[in-house]
């Protein structure tokens, strides 16, 4: 099976290094954005930035070369390891691919510009359906840190696509002795609880940060897991994936984890740095910054209440400060426990 991984951060670079493992023996290509990139990493035999002391498998087929080159490239699966804002992008350049294609970035779109009706963030799976409607694709995702796939340590995914083809090629490139891979049709609960997730780790960030303890915590992870399925369900989502590792699992895994970025900007937040101080000492896109507020307004259309990602949302734009929002999520009146 020839794959080709386009993006090569630490996430892409890390599945990339796993399909070159696989005992099928798999022809795996890694295309970075940037030519030097590439070179770099051919050279060191290493991800000196993004993962450094793991050693790249001879094996692994490193590039340089844009998204327009990839379906002239011919391959059974390309998988898109780029951040959300280059989604779109790629996708349209993969009009005519007649493989499987599967991305792996999680969160919502920032609203495009000048498009109306009234522009609002989408999914993957929205983007997908805009810009390149007759693609076989879907997403891979699920609790899971680049450093432990790459160092081989067992981790569980899910595969969701509306195609049984794009589902089945994940599995079989993926799915081994360290690495698990389920298979789903839910596309809209897997792609909100990877979204979600990243804005409700800044919040347990801030919470482990201001060393509220751990019953905070806990608090805050039940609760979010609750606007987590309010928004899915308003999408279209099924209630139960909500409870696999595409919700729960990597809910648990981004708020509690101490490789979670998104965890580190709410305790840097806590500390008492600015938003931009804490992004540029993590060194890496930490997502829930830049699609909190998105995720935010795509709820307001929707009419699911999200306080917790709210607060979020102002401690991040600089309305609230850290202490003053906890104060806001706790002063809430009271109410049944319900969705």
């Amino acid at each position: 099976m020839k794959i080709i991984v386009f993006g090569a951060g630490a996430w892409g670079t890390a599945l990339a290094v796993s399909a070159v493992r696989h005992p099928v023996g798999h022809r795996v290509e890694l295309w970075a954005r940037d030519a030097t990139q590439a070179a770099a990493m051919r050279a060191g035999g290493e991800h000196a930035r993004y993962l450094p002391g793991i050693r790249l498998p001879s094996e692994l087929v490193l590039r340089g070369a844009p998204a327009t080159e990839l379906v002239a490239a011919g391959a059974d699966l390309i998988i898109i390891a780029t951040p959300m804002a280059g989604l779109r992008e790629t996708l349209a350049a993969l009009q005519g691919c007649q493989g499987a294609v599967a991305w792996l970035c999680k969160g919502f779109e920032a609203p495009q510009a000048g498009s109306a009706p009234p522009a609002i963030g989408l999914l993957g799976h929205e983007i997908r359906a805009a810009v390149a409607p007759l693609l076989q694709a879907g997403v891979l995702s699920g609790p899971s840190f680049a450093l432990e796939v790459a160092r081989g340590q067992p981790t569980a995914l899910v595969a969701a696509s509306e195609h049984g083809p794009v589902r089945e090629a994940l599995v079989q490139a993926f799915h081994g002795s360290t690495l698990r891979v389920y298979a789903s049709d839910d596309v809209p609960g897997v792609e909100v609880g990877g979204a979600v997730k990243n804005v409700l780790a800044i919040a347990t960030g801030l919470c482990d940060g201001l060393d509220l303890g751990l019953n905070a915590r806990a608090a805050l992870i039940t609760r979010g897991l609750a606007e987590m399925t309010r928004l899915g369900l308003a999408l279209g989502a099924r209630s139960e994936t909500f409870m696999g590792l595409s919700g729960l699992g990597d809910l648990v895994l981004t708020a509690t984890g101490d490789l979670s970025r998104n965890r580190r900007v709410g305790q840097l937040l806590a500390q008492g740095l600015s938003l931009q101080q804490a992004v540029q000492s993590l060194g890496h896109v930490a997502e829930g910054v830049y699609s909190a507020r998105t995720v935010v307004q795509r709820a307001k259309t929707l009419g699911v209440e999200m306080p917790i990602s709210e607060a979020v949302v102002a401690l991040l734009d600089g309305c609230l400060q850290p202490t003053e929002a906890v104060r806001a999520l706790m002063g809430r009146e009271p109410k049944g426990e319900t969705l």
